[in-house]
């Protein structure tokens, strides 16, 4: 398909530079298959399932992936992505025309590491010196990685630590947040549960790709980014249950979509899962998986605009984002949330 069929305006004033307090406060578009668009707010979520549904989280935990250094004169800026091993990560290099193979970049608190080579995405492959892992490294020196829509408008600060990690954080490697789940409150997991609606959760470590442009005319000519997922056994087995027993999934984001997808076989099964995804849908997909999606609003001709148009309909979505923006909804990582239930 053209790319083109997933554009769409969007004034800079519904682009949200900070999350609403408390983050269950947040506005929710309701889109149904087929019935009219409902404006709620996060906090209806109980009234708007059903019992016996299942909220399926991402407990990736984002790190400070974003490290500013020099080589010589020159200013280096990496954003981490993807982890190769325990000392090398793959790594988008900001001035990369600077940094040859085999060179080396200070970073603060005496971090530094080597340009071993390049990806085939284009990304440096950098070791890091030094015997700690690099997580403890990134503690001492690296920041929050914000999206490019957010960073370009005003400096990451201390409130960014506790705003861009949800209360399901736990697993290290994400550069970027599941960010669905930024709008879940202690207060309303337990709302959550007093209308009989459950929660599981997986890992997907969400890389910095997802903020790639799609450059390509047509969909066809895309290589979509991998990024690294795990599903055990158990958490596989309760996930069929319910819906043996007749309830919904109801992915909380579009990584756990992605990853339940991954995971599942032709008859709907879901399988335990440890591995790369690099899973790219788009309008034409039969969803195996999951039977609604929560999600904040996406970035125009991006693969996450491409998948919710996959899953309601391109037209749909178009006319769902129309609303919103003529709605004020707020878009992107800190703005509002959707619920989508297909037919």
């Amino acid at each position: 398909m053209r790319v083109d069929l997933f554009d769409f305006e969007l004034p800079s004033e519904n682009i949200a530079l900070r999350p609403v307090s408390p983050r269950h406060a947040a506005r929710m578009l309701v889109v149904p298959g087929e019935a009219a668009f409902g404006d709620a707010t996060v906090a209806d979520l109980p009234r708007l399932l059903r019992r016996g549904d299942v909220l399926v989280f991402n407990d990736t935990r984002v790190i400070p992936a974003r490290l500013e250094g020099r080589r010589g004169e020159a200013k280096i800026g990496a954003t981490l992505h993807k982890r190769v091993d325990l000392r090398r990560w793959q790594a988008f290099v900001k001035n990369a025309k600077r940094l040859r193979i085999g060179e080396r970049v200070e970073f603060p608190a005496g971090v530094s590491a080597v340009a071993e080579s390049r990806a085939p995405d284009g990304s440096f492959v950098l070791a890091f010196d030094g015997d700690e892992p690099v997580e403890v490294l990134l503690d001492r020196a690296g920041k929050m990685p914000l999206p490019p829509y957010i960073a370009a408008k005003r400096p990451t600060d201390e409130r960014d630590l506790t705003d861009y990690q949800t209360m399901f954080a736990e697993e290290d490697g994400a550069v970027a947040a599941p960010t669905a789940a930024l709008h879940f409150t202690p207060e309303l997991m337990e709302s959550l549960a007093s209308a009989g609606i459950a929660t599981e959760t997986l890992t997907l470590h969400v890389g910095a790709g997802t903020f790639l442009p799609v450059k390509a005319d047509d969909t066809d000519d895309h290589a979509m980014h991998a990024e690294f997922g795990r599903i055990d056994a158990k958490t596989a087995a309760r996930l069929n249950a319910v819906r043996a027993a007749g309830g919904r999934l109801i992915s909380v984001g579009t990584t756990v979509l992605r990853l339940l997808e991954s995971a599942t076989d032709e008859d709907g099964t879901i399988k335990p899962f440890e591995g790369d995804t690099s899973i790219f849908i788009t309008p034409g997909y039969s969803f195996r998986a999951i039977d609604g999606l929560m999600t904040n609003f996406h970035l125009p001709k991006s693969t996450l605009f491409m998948l919710v148009s996959a899953l309601m309909g391109r037209d749909r979505m178009q006319a769902a984002y129309t609303h919103a923006i003529g709605e004020g909804y707020r878009f992107y990582s800190y703005g509002d949330s959707s619920l989508l239930i297909p037919s």
